[in-house]
């Protein structure tokens, strides 16, 4: 790192210091104000918040790992720009309508209090084990491999990079904010969509081009569409069961859907979904083909090799090794913005599932402004809890976005489930919804503890079986259980009332609620929604070996 490398990275700090300092000297009187930002943000703040709390350094590091070991196989997880379509047209109408803050808010208007809950606690734990930790492990390895030298004598670079971002970003979260939150967030949005595209620029250039980089990886490299049998992303798997994922994720985690919860309006929330859509679309040739170019560049000797060993390590070496200076400089500051924009999306949206789940719940009699404290502390834990987690991030495994991608496929198959068959089905009930969510996890937990121990399991058994297949197929199979256990459970047991359907579902929306909505899109929003249609289509008639 040179002189004006640190100069362009301190000019990103004092922009980001800028946008929270003004962030958080807005109105804050009431939970509205900290964690829904007053409810007042417009569609190009909601989209590229919604694309930077996705775009954390997990995705810079693993997915240009996944591209450098496997090619462009995870592409699948970003060609998933359609579940952003699903969230704007089909739920946000539905969650806006309800005035929730949180989406186990929203189970309990379903359903009722118990699936709040257990929601809730669930996706706090989750938020620990995944968002918190693999963005840590992340942030951990890119300053590593960035400052090789120490930079306090006697602590490793990882740990200095991992705990200062993770104090600095927790800084302003817990006095700004989602305010905070999604107006630096839509700063470090641009900031890293521009440098990561000068990666891929340069990258292109030093391998000799498109089609040298396609000679150099050969066409399985540049096929979606792995084998049955492949042992991480086989075509069913990801055709299928990364979908359930996908809806999950996009349409029913807090940790995304809160930023639509802050749009100003339904029209505006859902064009926020649609550009965040197009965004979406970037990282294939953002990150995955840049990992690609690593591995080319590796295999043809021109950069360190190490990178054909530890895929992890393909994004940093890559910067370091063609970047020029200032460049360098930039490029680093957008690895630092992906990191804090998804730290600071967890942190918040911890301490608002905390604060009016929990907190809430227990004291109803809490002023405004008191939550509001409560959310400013329960941020402040989730920091530290970020923290101790550091020495326990070696556990992690090698192959990073996999690590992710398979633990999310255990918790999200019967939470997708009670969200839309919910929507769809109004027999569904309270007993049916606790049967599959609490069905579903136990499931999905023993796969993950059983998998721990595969190695002293004697193959050919059934329960060798259960914790090796594939995570994507058991994905699909903790969907499908679930369902059934949901759909069982609720025909076995009392109807719900029609109170507490009314419009909470497709059969009981109101007129006026369906005039509402007519009202709330024009012609241009179903062109541009086409429009990324189409493009995923090209996707993936082009990558197809």
């Amino acid at each position: 790192m040179e002189f004006l490398d640190w100069i362009v990275i301190g000019a990103y700090f004092a922009i980001l210091l800028i946008v929270a300092w003004w962030s958080i000297l807005q109105r804050q009187a009431s939970s509205a104000d900290y964690f829904l930002a007053s409810r007042h943000v417009g569609w190009f703040v909601v989209g590229a918040s919604l694309f930077a709390s996705n775009i954390g350094s997990e995705h810079l590091v693993g997915l240009a790992g996944a591209g450098a070991s496997s090619g462009v196989a995870m592409a699948h997880y970003e060609l998933h720009a359609w579940c952003l379509l699903v969230l704007g047209w089909v739920m946000v109408p539905f969650y806006l309508r309800s005035q929730v803050f949180t989406m186990p808010e929203f189970l309990e208007r379903r359903y009722g209090p118990a699936a709040r809950w257990f929601l809730s606690v669930v996706s706090l734990i989750a938020y620990v084990f995944t968002k918190v930790a693999v963005g840590l492990f992340a942030g951990g390895i890119v300053f590593k491999a960035l400052f090789p030298v120490d930079l306090i004598e006697g602590v490793d670079n990882f740990w200095v990079g991992a705990v200062g971002v993770v104090i600095a970003t927790g800084l302003y979260v817990v006095l700004g904010g989602l305010r905070a939150v999604v107006y630096t967030e839509a700063i470090q949005c641009i900031i890293f969509l521009v440098t990561s595209a000068f990666i891929l620029f340069i990258g292109l250039r030093k391998v000799g081009g498109w089609g040298r980089l396609y000679e150099i990886c050969g066409s399985e490299y540049f096929n979606l569409w792995k084998p049955l049998d492949d042992p991480n992303f086989p075509w069913l798997g990801m055709l299928v069961g990364a979908p359930i994922v996908g809806l999950w994720y996009w349409t029913t985690d807090q940790y995304i859907v809160q930023r639509t919860l802050a749009a100003a309006n339904l029209k505006q929330a859902r064009r926020g979904t649609i550009f965040a859509s197009y965004l979406k679309l970037l990282p294939l040739f953002i990150f995955i083909v840049p990992g690609m170019i690593a591995f080319a560049l590796a295999k043809e000797g021109q950069i360190d090799g190490s990178i054909l060993e530890n895929t992890n390590q393909a994004y940093p070496i890559l910067i370091k090794s063609i970047l020029p200076v200032g460049v360098r400089g930039l490029v680093v500051a957008g690895l630092l913005a992906a990191l804090m924009s998804s730290l600071a999306a967890v942190f918040n949206s911890s301490a608002t599932l905390f604060t009016m789940d929990i907190y809430k719940k227990l004291r109803p009699e809490s002023s405004e402004s008191h939550l509001v404290w409560v959310g400013r502390l329960a941020t402040g834990v989730m920091v530290v809890l970020g923290l101790a987690w550091i020495p326990f991030m070696a556990l992690i495994s090698d192959q990073l976005y996999v690590y992710l991608q398979s633990v999310q496929a255990y918790i999200a198959p019967p939470i997708f489930a009670v969200f839309f068959l919910g929507l769809f089905i109004p027999r569904i009930n309270l007993a049916g919804c606790m049967a599959g969510l609490i069905g579903g996890f136990v499931l999905g937990m023993a796969r993950l503890v059983i998998e721990l121990f595969r190695h002293r399991l004697t193959p050919g058994t059934l329960l060798y079986h259960f914790a090796t297949v594939n995570f994507l197929y058991l994905c699909i199979f903790l969907f499908l259980a679930a369902s059934v256990l949901i759909v069982v459970v609720s025909l076995l047991t009392h109807k719900p009332s029609p109170v507490q359907l009314e419009g909470l579902t497709y059969a009981t929306v109101t007129s006026q609620d369906r005039e509402a909505t007519r009202a709330s899109w024009n012609k241009w929003d179903v062109i541009h929604t086409c429009a990324v249609l189409a493009l995923i289509g090209a996707a993936y008639l082009y990558f197809n070996g």
